[in-house]
């Protein structure tokens, strides 16, 4: 017989000292801060997407260390490093639904067996809560993004350093050098 308690969203309200969160398998896993090159490629990325959104009017860009609630048997939440997002606004609560275009930048501890199969379940999740494309924004080894699409998960497209990365089918139209990310 289980005593463990399942981590609510309520839960994610009250992480200790504000830090960053996702509930999977339903335990708080708790997400440590990044360093100079991943949060400055995030925030990079954040700034093309609002700058589109607000062009288009389609859509608001996020930026880390935003929640979104989602409803799935082994995920209740998730907090990619930058996003774009087409549902209403929730005030101050988290939003409700995946983003349409998520973005998972590697920090130090993001290499490795074990945390790949972490990315490639997350990724799977994503899709399954509807999110259409995934980046993996690998600015420490690799220097490449890497683009999933819901309809292709398992085939990447990638962009080297000299290319410009694109969202398709998320975003039509919109690209981001991915030079910019180590500027």
């Amino acid at each position: 017989m289980s005593t463990r308690v399942e981590a609510t969203v309520e839960d994610l309200y009250h992480v200790p000292e504000d830090g960053k969160a996702e509930i999977v398998n339903g335990e708080l896993v708790l997400m440590s801060p990044t360093g100079d090159l991943p949060g400055s490629a995030a925030l990079e990325i954040f700034v093309s997407l609002r700058e589109r959104a607000r062009q288009t009017n389609i859509g608001r860009a996020y930026g880390d260390n935003v929640g979104f609630i989602v409803d799935l048997p082994n995920r209740k939440s998730f907090s990619p490093n930058a996003a774009l997002y087409i549902g209403p606004r929730n005030g101050g609560n988290f939003l409700e639904g995946a983003p349409i275009f998520a973005v998972e930048v590697r920090s130090k501890g993001d290499y490795g067996p074990r945390a790949e199969r972490k990315m490639e379940s997350k990724r799977a999740d994503y899709f399954a809560a509807r999110t259409l494309v995934v980046w993996d924004v690998d600015v420490l080894k690799g220097e490449v993004v890497r683009k999933y699409t819901a309809d292709n998960p398992d085939q990447p497209t990638v962009f080297d350093r000299g290319d410009f990365a694109d969202a398709e089918p998320a975003l039509p139209g919109w690209k981001m050098k991915v030079d910019d990310l180590f500027a």
